[in-house]
């Protein structure tokens, strides 16, 4: 039996007995450390690419605010009080494929000045950058490098056709051999099929890279994703298992849509191999009181105690 085949056998399993064993993979490879991070939205719309899903996209009629690269006391006003919510990671992240030298220049202070003064990890996602800049960015102090694949290299020309999936494995190619972490994942629901989500686990675990975000499409008006069906909780809590029990020893990081689709059964996610989360917001789409989800994070530590 090939791995492909090994992979799709667990489609066929019981869903109970598909999350019992995720779990067993997250806590024999991962234990029960808990990743946890906040992101911040450094510079907001009007991005000249076209991903289906995206409401910062110029090309897509959303509404949403709109503004240029926060300076650099907001950035790290943000920062000091991701920690201070018990955040590990602090990512900035920036609209559009390609920064300014300016821009990348007046961040690598910033991030400078947060490795230095606040001890949280600093991670980012700026868009498609070269080697010389990412090593720029880690001497400055960041640690991860953020760049998600979205999908499989199949689906991805039916989510974006202003770049090419060989473009995001570049980026990440770069980001790693400036002797940065890397985290990418990408997002379920948009109408691909399980083959697809498959296949895009399988692109990671082959990456080897660091943290994966699994984030579930929230439909936003005035893209052209706006009217798709959200998959059901039953399904996104399979597609994690699948990720965790291909991914074995990888952070799964659950992201946006836990709360429109996961709804009072987050906790079960992290019974079925995610070991990890963002809490204050994602970008555009605003996420739950922190409070709250500190709350859950105590259930998701009780739970794995068991």
């Amino acid at each position: 039996m090939t791995s492909s085949e090994r992979v799709k056998k667990l489609l066929r399993l019981p869903f109970a007995e598909l999350v019992r064993i995720a779990d067993h993979t997250r806590a024999e490879n991962s234990g029960s450390k808990l990743d946890i991070c906040t992101i911040l939205n450094a510079k907001s719309g009007s991005c000249s690419e076209d991903c289906k899903f995206c409401a910062q996209s110029c090309r897509h009629a959303t509404g949403i605010e709109t503004y240029p690269l926060r300076p650099n006391h907001e950035i790290f006003a943000a920062a000091v009080a991701a920690k201070k919510n018990g955040a590990g990671r602090f990512g900035i992240v920036t609209s559009g494929n390609v920064l300014t030298g300016a821009e990348l220049h007046r961040l690598a202070d910033c991030i400078s000045d947060i490795k230095s003064k606040i001890g949280i990890k600093v991670c980012a996602s700026l868009g498609k950058l070269g080697s010389e800049d990412l090593k720029a960015l880690k001497r400055a102090g960041l640690s991860r490098y953020h760049h998600n694949i979205e999908t499989s290299p199949r689906y991805f020309k039916k989510i974006v056709t202003t770049h090419t999936f060989g473009e995001r494995l570049e980026t990440i190619s770069a980001a790693q051999s400036a002797g940065l972490e890397v985290c990418s994942g990408g997002i379920i629901g948009m109408g691909e099929g399980w083959q697809d989500r498959i296949e895009m686990a399988v692109v990671l675990k082959d990456l080897g890279v660091d943290s994966v975000p699994v984030n579930i499409l929230v439909p936003v008006d005035g893209t052209p994703l706006a009217g798709s069906n959200k998959i059901s909780c039953t399904d996104a809590i399979r597609a994690i298992a699948i990720f965790r029990i291909i991914l074995k020893d990888k952070t799964v990081k659950i992201a946006a849509g836990r709360e429109s689709v996961l709804k009072d059964f987050q906790a079960s996610a992290f019974m079925a191999g995610a070991n990890g989360m963002l809490i204050g917001g994602y970008l555009t789409v605003r996420g739950r009181e922190v409070a709250q989800d500190l709350k859950l994070i105590d259930e998701i530590k009780a739970l794995w105690k068991r």
